[in-house]
Protein backbone atom coordinates (compact mmCIF):
# COMPACT_ATOMS: atom_id res chain seq x y z
CA UNK A 1 0.00 0.00 0.00
CA UNK A 2 1.59 3.61 -0.77
CA UNK A 3 1.93 5.78 1.41
CA UNK A 4 -0.75 8.27 0.77
CA UNK A 5 -3.47 5.14 1.29
CA UNK A 6 -2.47 4.44 4.39
CA UNK A 7 -2.63 7.97 5.63
CA UNK A 8 -5.77 8.07 3.75
CA UNK A 9 -6.99 4.77 5.62
CA UNK A 10 -5.94 6.41 8.88
CA UNK A 11 -7.68 9.63 8.43
CA UNK A 12 -10.61 7.64 7.56
CA UNK A 13 -10.38 5.36 10.61
CA UNK A 14 -10.17 8.30 13.09
CA UNK A 15 -12.76 10.40 11.48
CA UNK A 16 -14.79 7.72 12.23
CA UNK A 17 -13.94 7.51 15.59
CA UNK A 18 -15.19 11.26 16.14
CA UNK A 19 -18.59 10.87 13.97
CA UNK A 20 -19.85 7.94 15.55
CA UNK A 21 -18.84 9.72 19.09
CA UNK A 22 -20.88 13.00 18.05
CA UNK A 23 -23.72 11.26 16.30
CA UNK A 24 -26.09 11.61 18.88
CA UNK A 25 -25.36 15.27 18.97
CA UNK A 26 -27.75 18.25 17.34
CA UNK A 27 -26.59 20.17 14.55
CA UNK A 28 -25.73 23.87 14.79
CA UNK A 29 -25.49 26.31 11.79
CA UNK A 30 -22.65 28.63 11.53
CA UNK A 31 -24.89 31.64 11.91
CA UNK A 32 -26.04 30.24 15.85
CA UNK A 33 -22.38 28.88 16.54
CA UNK A 34 -20.82 32.34 15.52
CA UNK A 35 -23.68 34.21 17.84
CA UNK A 36 -23.25 31.98 20.38
CA UNK A 37 -19.72 31.39 21.01
CA UNK A 38 -17.60 33.42 18.66
CA UNK A 39 -15.00 33.01 20.90
CA UNK A 40 -12.40 35.53 19.12
CA UNK A 41 -11.22 36.79 22.43
CA UNK A 42 -10.49 33.82 24.76
CA UNK A 43 -7.97 31.10 26.39
CA UNK A 44 -7.39 27.94 24.59
CA UNK A 45 -6.19 24.55 25.89
CA UNK A 46 -4.92 22.05 23.32
CA UNK A 47 -4.88 18.16 23.85
CA UNK A 48 -2.95 15.40 21.49
CA UNK A 49 -5.24 12.55 21.73
CA UNK A 50 -5.62 8.66 20.58
CA UNK A 51 -8.82 7.94 18.86
CA UNK A 52 -9.65 5.75 21.71
CA UNK A 53 -9.15 8.49 24.23
CA UNK A 54 -10.93 10.75 22.18
CA UNK A 55 -13.71 8.41 21.88
CA UNK A 56 -13.88 8.32 25.47
CA UNK A 57 -14.24 12.04 25.88
CA UNK A 58 -16.75 12.03 23.73
CA UNK A 59 -18.68 9.82 25.25
CA UNK A 60 -17.89 11.69 28.53
CA UNK A 61 -19.79 14.85 27.08
CA UNK A 62 -22.51 12.69 25.31
CA UNK A 63 -23.85 12.05 28.79
CA UNK A 64 -23.30 15.27 30.16
CA UNK A 65 -22.70 18.39 28.19
CA UNK A 66 -25.46 17.96 24.88
CA UNK A 67 -22.78 18.65 22.22
CA UNK A 68 -24.25 20.28 19.51
CA UNK A 69 -21.98 19.62 16.23
CA UNK A 70 -21.37 22.56 13.74
CA UNK A 71 -23.19 21.68 9.93
CA UNK A 72 -23.05 22.51 6.94
CA UNK A 73 -24.92 21.31 4.16
CA UNK A 74 -25.50 17.81 5.92
CA UNK A 75 -21.66 17.47 6.39
CA UNK A 76 -19.92 18.03 10.11
CA UNK A 77 -15.96 17.82 9.47
CA UNK A 78 -14.44 20.46 6.68
CA UNK A 79 -10.68 20.43 5.46
CA UNK A 80 -8.69 23.86 6.72
CA UNK A 81 -5.72 25.12 5.15
CA UNK A 82 -3.28 27.93 7.05
CA UNK A 83 0.10 29.22 5.52
CA UNK A 84 2.01 31.04 8.17
CA UNK A 85 4.31 33.95 7.90
CA UNK A 86 7.66 34.80 9.61
CA UNK A 87 10.88 37.08 9.28
CA UNK A 88 13.78 35.58 7.84
CA UNK A 89 15.41 35.22 11.08
CA UNK A 90 11.85 33.52 12.55
CA UNK A 91 10.40 35.83 14.93
CA UNK A 92 7.04 35.02 15.43
CA UNK A 93 8.60 31.19 15.91
CA UNK A 94 11.30 31.67 18.40
CA UNK A 95 9.26 33.85 20.39
CA UNK A 96 6.91 31.05 20.69
CA UNK A 97 9.76 28.95 21.67
CA UNK A 98 11.03 30.89 24.37
CA UNK A 99 7.55 31.31 25.68
CA UNK A 100 7.21 34.86 25.51
CA UNK A 101 4.29 36.09 27.17
CA UNK A 102 3.41 38.77 24.65
CA UNK A 103 4.01 37.38 21.01
CA UNK A 104 2.32 37.44 17.98
CA UNK A 105 1.12 35.00 14.98
CA UNK A 106 0.24 35.72 11.23
CA UNK A 107 -1.16 33.18 8.92
CA UNK A 108 -4.13 33.15 6.22
CA UNK A 109 -6.67 29.99 6.76
CA UNK A 110 -8.82 29.00 4.09
CA UNK A 111 -12.37 26.78 4.80
CA UNK A 112 -11.70 24.64 1.52
CA UNK A 113 -15.11 22.77 1.87
CA UNK A 114 -16.88 26.03 1.93
CA UNK A 115 -15.62 27.58 -1.38
CA UNK A 116 -12.25 28.07 -0.84
CA UNK A 117 -13.13 31.02 1.50
CA UNK A 118 -10.17 32.66 2.88
CA UNK A 119 -9.05 35.27 5.84
CA UNK A 120 -5.95 36.83 6.81
CA UNK A 121 -5.41 36.11 10.31
CA UNK A 122 -3.64 37.79 13.80
CA UNK A 123 -3.38 36.21 16.58
CA UNK A 124 -1.82 37.98 19.69
CA UNK A 125 -0.90 36.68 23.11
CA UNK A 126 -2.05 39.00 25.58
CA UNK A 127 -1.83 38.89 29.53
CA UNK A 128 -3.15 36.09 31.64
CA UNK A 129 -2.63 33.84 28.65
CA UNK A 130 -5.57 35.01 26.37
CA UNK A 131 -5.43 35.16 22.93
CA UNK A 132 -6.96 37.65 20.33
CA UNK A 133 -8.06 36.73 16.98
CA UNK A 134 -8.30 39.58 14.77
CA UNK A 135 -9.05 38.84 11.15
CA UNK A 136 -10.30 39.91 7.73
CA UNK A 137 -11.68 38.81 3.89
CA UNK A 138 -8.99 37.72 1.87
CA UNK A 139 -8.09 35.97 -0.96
CA UNK A 140 -7.06 32.61 -1.52
CA UNK A 141 -3.17 32.76 -2.47
CA UNK A 142 -2.83 36.45 -2.63
CA UNK A 143 0.25 37.81 -1.15
CA UNK A 144 0.92 39.39 1.85
CA UNK A 145 0.98 42.65 0.11
CA UNK A 146 -1.30 46.39 0.32
CA UNK A 147 -4.43 46.20 2.50
CA UNK A 148 -2.70 42.91 4.15
CA UNK A 149 0.38 44.81 5.07
CA UNK A 150 -1.82 47.66 6.68
CA UNK A 151 -4.31 45.47 8.16
CA UNK A 152 -1.44 43.14 10.32
CA UNK A 153 0.82 46.26 11.17
CA UNK A 154 -2.31 48.08 12.64
CA UNK A 155 -3.10 45.06 14.72
CA UNK A 156 0.00 44.38 15.29
CA UNK A 157 0.30 48.19 16.52
CA UNK A 158 -3.03 47.77 18.36
CA UNK A 159 -1.62 45.10 20.53
CA UNK A 160 1.37 47.12 21.74
CA UNK A 161 3.99 44.89 20.15
CA UNK A 162 7.52 45.67 19.60
CA UNK A 163 7.35 44.06 15.81
CA UNK A 164 9.09 44.05 13.07
CA UNK A 165 6.89 45.88 9.64
CA UNK A 166 5.12 43.15 8.10
CA UNK A 167 6.50 43.81 4.68
CA UNK A 168 9.22 41.49 6.15
CA UNK A 169 6.99 38.52 6.72
CA UNK A 170 7.03 35.77 4.50
CA UNK A 171 5.15 32.12 4.03
CA UNK A 172 7.50 29.60 6.13
CA UNK A 173 4.81 26.88 6.66
CA UNK A 174 1.39 25.39 5.46
CA UNK A 175 -0.51 23.04 7.21
CA UNK A 176 -4.02 20.97 6.61
CA UNK A 177 -5.86 18.99 8.67
CA UNK A 178 -9.87 18.00 8.73
CA UNK A 179 -11.85 19.74 11.32
CA UNK A 180 -15.00 19.21 13.72
CA UNK A 181 -16.67 21.68 15.43
CA UNK A 182 -18.81 21.59 18.81
CA UNK A 183 -20.45 23.73 20.87
CA UNK A 184 -21.02 23.94 24.53
CA UNK A 185 -22.93 24.67 27.03
CA UNK A 186 -19.79 26.69 28.12
CA UNK A 187 -17.06 26.26 25.37
CA UNK A 188 -16.06 25.52 21.57
CA UNK A 189 -14.37 22.48 21.14
CA UNK A 190 -12.72 21.83 17.75
CA UNK A 191 -11.30 18.39 16.94
CA UNK A 192 -8.28 18.31 13.90
CA UNK A 193 -7.64 14.83 12.39
CA UNK A 194 -5.10 14.22 9.51
CA UNK A 195 -3.24 17.24 10.74
CA UNK A 196 -0.36 17.51 8.05
CA UNK A 197 2.52 19.95 7.75
CA UNK A 198 5.09 21.22 4.38
CA UNK A 199 7.56 23.99 4.31
CA UNK A 200 6.42 26.93 2.08
CA UNK A 201 8.65 28.50 -0.26
CA UNK A 202 10.87 27.82 -3.62
CA UNK A 203 11.22 24.33 -4.05
CA UNK A 204 8.61 23.00 -1.12
CA UNK A 205 6.92 19.59 -1.82
CA UNK A 206 3.82 19.10 -3.43
CA UNK A 207 0.76 18.89 -0.44
CA UNK A 208 -0.39 15.68 -2.30
CA UNK A 209 3.05 13.78 -1.48
CA UNK A 210 3.05 12.17 2.28
CA UNK A 211 6.99 11.52 3.37
CA UNK A 212 8.36 13.48 0.69
CA UNK A 213 11.16 15.62 2.34
CA UNK A 214 9.71 19.00 3.88
CA UNK A 215 5.87 17.14 5.02
CA UNK A 216 5.04 15.76 7.91
CA UNK A 217 2.28 14.58 9.97
CA UNK A 218 0.29 13.42 13.09
CA UNK A 219 -0.48 10.03 11.89
CA UNK A 220 -4.01 9.01 14.06
CA UNK A 221 -3.60 11.58 16.68
CA UNK A 222 -6.16 13.94 17.30
CA UNK A 223 -5.72 17.69 18.17
CA UNK A 224 -8.30 18.71 20.62
CA UNK A 225 -9.02 22.23 21.62
CA UNK A 226 -11.32 24.00 24.27
CA UNK A 227 -11.82 27.58 23.16
CA UNK A 228 -13.49 29.28 27.17
CA UNK A 229 -13.32 31.92 29.21
CA UNK A 230 -10.47 31.71 31.75
CA UNK A 231 -12.33 28.92 33.49
CA UNK A 232 -12.28 25.63 32.87
CA UNK A 233 -14.80 23.88 30.19
CA UNK A 234 -16.70 21.07 30.95
CA UNK A 235 -14.67 19.10 28.21
CA UNK A 236 -11.26 20.30 29.92
CA UNK A 237 -12.74 19.02 33.63
CA UNK A 238 -13.59 15.69 31.91
CA UNK A 239 -10.08 15.26 30.23
CA UNK A 240 -8.84 16.08 33.62
CA UNK A 241 -10.75 13.72 35.41
CA UNK A 242 -9.78 11.03 32.68
CA UNK A 243 -5.67 11.98 33.99
CA UNK A 244 -5.35 14.43 30.49
CA UNK A 245 -3.45 17.53 31.09
CA UNK A 246 -2.96 20.52 27.89
CA UNK A 247 -0.25 19.63 25.94
CA UNK A 248 2.07 21.99 24.43
CA UNK A 249 1.62 22.28 20.45
CA UNK A 250 1.29 25.00 18.00
CA UNK A 251 0.48 24.43 14.51
CA UNK A 252 2.61 26.76 13.09
CA UNK A 253 5.25 26.23 16.08
CA UNK A 254 5.70 22.56 16.69
CA UNK A 255 5.41 21.54 12.88
CA UNK A 256 8.21 24.08 11.93
CA UNK A 257 10.58 22.38 14.67
CA UNK A 258 9.26 19.25 13.38
CA UNK A 259 10.53 19.63 9.85
CA UNK A 260 13.28 21.90 11.31
CA UNK A 261 15.84 20.03 13.55
CA UNK A 262 18.29 22.72 13.68
CA UNK A 263 15.51 24.80 15.63
CA UNK A 264 14.93 25.30 19.24
CA UNK A 265 12.40 22.69 20.24
CA UNK A 266 11.71 22.78 24.00
CA UNK A 267 8.35 23.51 24.66
CA UNK A 268 7.37 21.00 22.19
CA UNK A 269 10.21 18.18 22.64
CA UNK A 270 8.91 16.44 25.48
CA UNK A 271 5.05 16.00 23.30
CA UNK A 272 7.17 15.39 20.36
CA UNK A 273 9.48 12.60 21.83
CA UNK A 274 6.13 10.66 23.30
CA UNK A 275 2.92 10.94 21.18
CA UNK A 276 4.48 12.21 17.52
CA UNK A 277 7.35 9.94 17.68
CA UNK A 278 10.09 12.78 16.92
CA UNK A 279 13.85 11.82 17.80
Amino acid sequence: MSGAATIARADGAVAEVVARGLAGGDGVSLEELDATAALQTRVDRKYVLTPAEVGAMLATLAAQARPRVLEIGGERAFTYASTYYDTPDLLTFRMAARRRRRRFKVRTRTYVDTGNTTFLEVKTRAARGVTVKERCAWELAAPLDGAGLEFVDDRLAAAHLDAPPSSALAPVLRSSYRRTTVLLDDARLTLDTGLRWRLAGPGASSPDTPGAPGTADVGDLVVVETKAGTAPSSADRALWRAGHRPDRISKYATGLATLRPDLPDHPWRRLRRERLGSA
